[in-house]
C-alpha cells in the first residue's frame, strides 16, 4: 500500500507541475521557434538559412506583403564584410497564399515548418556578416509582436561545406567593439524578465518614471486570468450540427418516412425487444454513415487545407454557388436528387442480406432517398465547420446531424403509442423547406462577399450586401404570414371545396415571421452606416460603404508610455494601455466591433488616459538599448521593439491585442483584456478598474 501511495504522489505532483507550466506558457506563448545557420554553396557563395517550428494554429508571414499589412519578413545586417547581397530574402518553407479582409489584401504566410534563406556571394579571402531576422507571427485569435533572430558568422573562403549551427561569437582582441560595448550605460536597461525584484536601470528623465517601468506580473495575475475569446467550440459545432439534424427531420424527404419505418421494424418481429432491437441499430447505423462522412472530408483536404478555404476566393465562389443552387432547391426551382440506380442498388443488396447489415444497408437507402433534403443541409454545415481549420469540427458536427436525424427513430420504437401524437406530414414541411431555403440564399452572399474582396469587384459592398438581406428576410417574414406562394405550396380548401386564398397561419409561424421582419428591420439603420453588429461577422467590412453618418471613434491620446502617464498623473485619471500593432488582425476587429460602441467610446475618450503602443513600428530608437532577458541580452533597435519589451517585461505577455489598465504607478487596477468581442465583458472590464482607481485615489 505504501508503495501504491508514494507512486500516486509522484503522478499527482507531476500533474501539478504540468498544470503549472501550461498556466505560464499560456500566458507567455513562445509558439514558433527559429534559429540561424548557414551552409556552402559553392566556393564563392554562402547561404544564411533561418528555419524554425510554428505551433499548429499559428502561422509566419512572407516576404512579399505590401505596406500596411501584417508583419512581413526582413533582413537586416549589421556587419557585412567580406560579402556581397545576391537577390533578396526568400521564403522557401511551403507558402499559402490568401485574401485578408481586414487588411483587404492578398498575404502569404507559412504553416508549421518555417524557413527563409538568403544568398551571399564572398567577395574577400574571410568574411563576417551579422543582424537579425524580423518577423510576424498570428494565429486566428493573437499576434505576437515582431520577433528578431539574431546571427552572426565569420569565415573564410577554403571553410567546410557547412558551418555548425551559430551561437554568437565571443569578441576577440581584435574585433571591433559591440554595439553593447559602445552604448553609454546609463541608457542600458537589465531587467530580467524572471526576476520581478529587478528594476531597470535608466538615467535622466528615464529615471524618474522607473517606477512604472517595474514589473507587476504577480499583482497582474493576481486578479486572474485574462479575458479569453469566445471561440466557437466543438460543443458549439456539435450544438450546430445538432441543429441542423433537427431541422432536416421536418423536411418532406424524412418526415414521413419515420412512421413507416418504425412500424416496419415492430412488424416484421415477433418479439417486440427485438423489434426496439433493430430501431436503436437502425437508428445506430445513421450516426455511423454520417461520421463517416465528416472523416471523408476531414481526410480529403486536411485541417491545415480546410482552414486555408475559409480565406480562398475560388475556394468561397463555389461555396456560393453550391449554397445558391440548395437554396434555389429549397424554393422548389428544381430538385438535387443522387442518380436513382445507387438508391435502387442498395435497397436490393438490403433485400438480399439479413441481420446488422440489411439494416445498416437500410440506414444508407434512407441516407440516399432523402438526400434532395438533408444535402443542402449537410453542406451548408460542412461549409460552415470545415473552415475553421479544427481536425475533427467535420466530424463533430456530422456527429450531432446523425443524432438528432437518429433520435425519432429510436424514440418512437422505444414508445409506438407517442406516433399517434406527432404531427401529420402536410404543407408545414413545405413551409419549413423554403424558409431554410431562403436562409441557405442569404448566407451565401457570405462566400461571395469573400471573393468580391478578394479580386476587388465591388459588386458587393455593405450596404449592397445589406440591401439583398433585408429584401431576403423580408420576403421571409411575408411568406411565412402567407402572402407569398412557391411551386410547392399546398391549396387548402373550405367545407364547401374552395380555395382558402388566405389561410390561417398558427402562433408559431406568425412568431417566426415577426422575428424575421424585425431583423429586416434593425438592418435598415446600417444602410447609413450603423454598425449592425449582429450581422459584422457576415456582412463587408464598414470601410467598403460610401455613405457613413457614423462617427463613434476612439482616439488614443499617446502613443509614448512615458508621455502618457506624466499627463495621466498631473490630471489624476487611469491609464488604459493597449499593446497593438499595425499588422494585427484581430486588434482591428476589435477596434470595429468593440471600440465603435457608443458606451465603450464614452469611458475610453473621457473617463480613461489611452495609450495605443504599436509593437510593431519601425521607427529606429535614437541608439540601440541592452536588455537582460532570460539571461540573454537582448538589444531594443527600434521604438516597437522597445514597447513590445515592456509588455513582456512588466506584465509578462506578448500577443496581441492586449488591453490593461494601471494606477499613475503603473499597478494594474484589474485583470488584462485579449481579444473578445464581447461588450458588456469589455465594459465591465473598463468600469471595474474604474471602481478600483477610485477607491485607492
Amino acid at each position: 500500500m505504501k508503495q501504491v501511495l508514494r507512486i500516486g504522489m509522484k503522478q499527482v505532483l507531476a500533474i501539478f507541475l504540468f498544470c503549472l507550466a501550461q498556466t505560464v506558457s499560456a500566458q507567455f506563448e513562445q509558439p514558433v521557434v527559429m534559429e540561424a545557420s548557414q551552409k556552402r554553396i559553392s566556393d564563392t557563395e554562402i547561404e544564411l538559412v533561418f528555419s524554425g517550428r510554428a505551433d499548429p494554429g499559428w502561422h509566419v508571414y512572407g516576404t512579399d506583403i505590401a505596406d500596411g499589412g501584417p508583419t512581413r519578413a526582413e533582413l537586416t545586417l549589421e556587419t557585412s564584410r567580406g560579402v556581397r547581397l545576391k537577390g533578396k530574402l526568400r521564403a522557401t518553407g511551403k507558402l499559402v497564399r490568401a485574401h485578408d479582409e481586414i487588411f483587404n489584401m492578398d498575404v502569404s504566410y507559412m504553416e508549421r515548418d518555417i524557413s527563409f534563406a538568403q544568398t551571399f556571394t564572398l567577395t574577400g579571402p574571410d568574411y563576417e556578416v551579422s543582424g537579425y531576422l524580423t518577423y510576424g507571427a498570428c494565429n486566428d485569435q493573437n499576434c505576437l509582436p515582431p520577433t528578431s533572430v539574431e546571427f552572426s558568422f565569420k569565415g573564410k573562403q577554403e571553410a567546410s561545406a557547412t558551418s555548425p549551427k551559430v551561437t554568437k561569437p565571443a569578441p576577440g582582441p581584435s574585433d571591433p567593439p559591440s554595439v553593447a560595448d559602445s552604448m553609454n550605460a546609463e541608457h542600458a536597461i537589465a531587467l530580467d524578465v524572471a526576476s520581478q525584484s529587478d528594476v531597470a536601470v535608466m538615467t535622466g528623465q528615464e529615471a524618474a518614471d522607473s517606477s512604472i517601468w517595474k514589473p507587476v506580473i504577480s499583482e497582474l495575475q493576481a486578479f486572474g486570468e485574462a479575458s479569453q475569446p469566445a471561440d466557437r467550440s466543438l460543443l458549439a459545432i456539435f450544438l450546430l450540427g445538432l441543429l441542423g439534424g433537427f431541422v432536416a427531420l421536418l423536411t418532406p424527404c424524412v418526415w414521413p418516412i419515420i412512421p413507416m419505418t418504425v412500424s416496419f421494424f415492430l412488424k416484421r418481429s415477433r418479439d417486440k425487444k427485438r423489434g426496439v432491437r433493430d430501431a436503436v441499430t437502425y437508428g445506430l447505423s445513421i450516426v455511423v454513415i454520417y461520421l463517416l462522412l465528416g472523416l471523408f472530408v476531414t481526410l480529403l483536404f486536411g485541417a491545415s487545407a480546410l482552414n486555408a478555404l475559409s480565406t480562398n476566393a475560388l475556394f468561397n465562389i463555389f461555396f456560393f454557388l453550391m449554397l445558391f443552387l440548395f437554396g434555389a432547391s429549397f424554393l422548389g426551382g428544381f430538385e438535387i436528387m443522387l442518380p436513382s440506380s445507387w438508391t435502387n442498388a442498395v435497397d436490393r443488396k438490403s433485400e438480399r442480406t439479413t441481420g446488422l447489415l440489411s439494416i445498416f444497408l437500410m440506414a444508407f437507402t434512407l441516407s440516399l432517398v432523402s438526400f434532395s433534403c438533408t444535402g443542402p443541409i449537410i453542406g451548408f454545415l460542412l461549409v460552415e465547420v470545415s473552415t475553421l481549420g479544427s481536425l475533427v469540427a467535420p466530424t463533430v458536427g456530422m456527429l450531432g446531424f446523425a443524432l438528432a436525424l437518429a433520435f425519432p427513430f429510436t424514440l418512437f420504437a422505444l414508445f409506438p403509442a407517442w406516433l399517434k401524437s406527432a404531427p401529420r406530414s402536410g404543407n408545414w414541411m413545405n413551409v419549413v423547406k423554403v424558409s431554410l431555403g431562403i436562409v441557405e440564399l442569404a448566407f451565401s452572399l457570405k462566400f461571395l462577399s469573400v471573393a468580391d474582396l478578394a479580386y476587388g469587384w465591388h459588386l458587393l459592398d455593405r450596404e449592397t450586401f445589406l440591401c439583398l438581406w433585408i429584401m431576403l428576410f423580408a420576403l421571409l417574414g411575408a411568406y411565412l404570414l402567407g402572402w407569398i406562394r412557391l411551386p410547392h405550396d399546398e391549396d387548402e380548401f373550405d367545407e364547401q371545396g374552395n380555395v382558402i386564398q388566405r389561410p390561417r397561419i398558427g402562433v408559431t409561424r406568425f412568431l417566426l415571421a415577426l422575428l424575421s421582419l424585425s431583423f429586416a428591420l434593425y438592418m435598415v439603420p446600417g444602410l447609413w452606416g450603423a454598425p449592425c453588429k449582429a450581422v459584422s461577422a457576415f456582412a463587408p467590412p464598414m470601410y467598403t460603404q460610401d455613405f457613413n453618418l457614423s462617427h463613434s471613434e476612439v482616439e488614443a491620446r499617446f502613443h509614448d508610455y512615458e508621455q502618457g502617464m506624466a499627463y495621466a498623473g498631473a490630471n489624476g485619471l487611469p491609464v488604459m494601455l493597449d499593446f497593438t500593432g499595425y499588422g494585427c488582425v484581430n486588434c482591428r476587429k476589435m477596434e470595429a466591433a468593440v471600440w465603435t460602441d457608443p458606451r465603450v467610446a464614452e469611458v475610453i475618450n473621457n473617463r480613461y488616459v489611452l495609450i495605443t503602443l504599436y509593437v510593431d513600428d519601425k521607427t529606429p530608437l535614437p541608439e540601440p538599448i541592452l536588455v537582460k532577458e532570460n539571461g540573454a541580452d537582448r538589444k531594443l533597435r527600434t521604438v516597437g521593439d522597445r514597447w513590445s519589451y515592456l509588455q513582456r517585461s512588466k506584465f509578462g505577455a506578448n500577443a496581441q491585442p492586449f488591453y490593461v489598465l494601471v494606477d499613475n504607478e503603473g499597478r494594474p487596477l484589474n485583470r488584462s483584456y485579449s481579444y473578445d468581442e464581447d461588450i458588456p465583458a469589455y465594459l465591465e472590464f473598463l468600469n471595474e478598474g474604474l471602481r478600483r482607481y477610485r477607491s485607492n485615489h
